[in-house]
């Protein structure tokens, strides 16, 4: 990964981070935090107005070469986010209008940095780094429902209203910052710098305030949604040990979220007086030591390090690890010698893994589709296929069996399935790939361009989308067969919905 990608990123995520540090807090619903101060007036910035905020830096994010979509942590990580959205629901929390309008999505950023960052319009981003360190899912809960309490609370709009003058500008000068990464890092860091400087001293007060709103808020929604409080504490104790140690710049998450005595003393007194609940963060489990293992090695770490993964379970202490930590160990093992083109390596490794954790379900699962990845990767498309679980319901198996199938010849399999998994989730531009190679390899080439349109459509950059779906009109224009009518109406309706997108985002610029 080259200096200049990691910039992009690194700024993209400065942009919500900075938004939220030095923004003002919200008042609580009276129904749902009873008893805690009201720490700000109304917001003057809409709903749909901050929606379409988020949208512009989103479609920048998209773009970035960092940007990930990988469906095991991805799974892993909506497993998460889905049931703290419920959770806010419920308690009132996430209001109706805000559930409906906003677009409440997840973005993976392939960065070894340890951040999470919320944007406007209910979008939140998550680096590999972060994913790497949590040492449970309750951590990595308590991270996300903080985050998810920035947007609930609607902090970064109640910034731009109480800071109008101060706030667009920088606003400005982070996306800026952004935009110019890749291009030229010098012009990056005075962009962001300056704005920075506009408005930091005087909203420390502000931060500090708003920063406690989000644990409190967050901290309501985990045992809802099923966490253990206390996972709150374990990633507040993390934190910390990462903070005496140095600041080397790989905890950026440490300066956009303050750690201060007053939050984790807060955090503390907030325990259950019956200690550690029933999924206490004591408790490692397999499977999120193998996604956290993942994580890690898709973060792009270097031939060194992944060498010295894979050399870890023939260490002389690996034996007296704990059985998930050892999960962990042995498939970033497999993984890594994978990537360093190792296939016998990595079968050995991955057989292990798939021994050790035969009675456990859900990690044997991901122990499969790993095998059948790494068999994948060394171009043996029927063994992969042999060791992929039962069925195709769930996404990671549904787009890893497209991957193989595409290599044997055999994609009229998954048609089906892709076809049906998209009427429900049209925003997947990954399926919408998938879709796409598959349409092409059964010799569809109108219905291609329509997929390969929508994946532009779903991450927002309707310029694409709209000579995608011309490209198809004059395909359809050309073509004698029958089919081919229906899937032109199925274009030209779609085209006249994106242009009308494009229109708007034309306007807003």
């Amino acid at each position: 990964m080259g200096k200049k990608t990691r910039l992009a990123l690194a700024s993209q995520a400065l942009v919500a981070s900075l938004l939220i540090a030095l923004g003002a807090a919200s008042p609580l619903p009276a129904h749902a935090q009873g008893g805690l101060p009201t720490l700000g007036d109304g917001s003057d910035l809409t709903s749909s107005e901050e929606r379409r905020l988020g949208d512009r830096i989103i479609r920048e994010l998209y773009r970035d070469p960092d940007y990930i979509d990988d469906p095991v942590i991805g799974e892993y990580v909506q497993g998460i986010w889905q049931p703290l959205m419920a959770a806010a629901r419920a308690r009132g929390e996430l209001s109706p209008e805000l559930d409906e309008r906003f677009a409440w999505e997840v973005l993976l950023g392939r960065d070894r940095t340890v951040n999470a960052f919320a944007l406007p319009g209910g979008y939140l981003g998550l680096h590999l780094g972060l994913i790497g360190v949590v040492g449970t899912r309750d951590e990595l809960a308590s991270v996300m429902a903080h985050e998810l309490s920035h947007v609930t609370q609607r902090h970064i709009s109640r910034l731009l209203t109480q800071q109008s003058r101060q706030t667009p500008l920088l606003l400005g000068a982070m996306v800026l910052g952004a935009l110019a990464a890749s291009k030229n890092p010098g012009a990056t860091q005075a962009l962001v710098v300056g704005g920075q400087a506009l408005a930091l001293q005087n909203q420390l007060n502000f931060s500090r305030d708003m920063e406690r709103e989000a644990d409190r808020v967050g901290m309501g929604l985990m045992e809802p949604a099923g966490f253990a409080p206390e996972g709150f504490v374990g990633m507040f104790d993390k934190l910390q040990q990462a903070n005496r140690i140095n600041d080397n710049g790989s905890w950026p998450y440490l300066r956009s979220h303050p750690l201060t005595t007053q939050r984790i003393a807060d955090m503390q007194s907030r325990l259950p007086s019956g200690g550690l609940t029933a999924s206490s963060p004591s408790v490692l489990q397999a499977e999120h030591a193998m996604v956290t293992a993942r994580a890690r090695v898709l973060s792009r770490p270097g031939v060194d390090v992944l060498r010295q993964w894979v050399a870890e379970p023939q260490g002389t202490g690996f034996a007296a690890l704990p059985p998930a930590r050892k999960a962990g160990v042995l498939y970033a093992a497999a993984l890594g010698s994978s990537q360093l083109r190792d296939a016998a390596g990595a079968r050995r490794w991955a057989g292990q893994l798939q021994q050790l954790v035969k009675n456990d379900a859900a990690a044997t699962r991901l122990a499969k589709l790993l095998r059948a990845e790494l068999e994948l990767a060394a171009d043996d498309a029927p063994a992969a296929l042999a060791a992929m679980p039962p069925g195709d319901l769930r996404r990671p198996e549904m787009l890893l069996r497209t991957q193989i199938v595409l290599r044997t010849g055999q994609s009229k399999e998954v048609t089906g399935p892709l076809q049906t998994w998209l009427a429900t989730h049209p925003r997947d531009a990954s399926a919408w790939q998938a879709m796409a190679a598959v349409w092409n390899a059964q010799g569809q080439p109108l219905r291609a361009v329509r997929a390969e349109a929508e994946v532009h459509a779903a991450r927002y950059d309707y310029a694409a989308a709209v000579d995608r779906f011309k490209a198809g009109q004059d395909l359809a224009r050309r073509s004698t067969s029958a089919d081919d009518h229906f899937e032109a109406s199925i274009i030209d309706t779609r085209l006249r919905a994106v242009q009308s997108l494009l229109r708007e985002q034309a306007a807003e610029r």
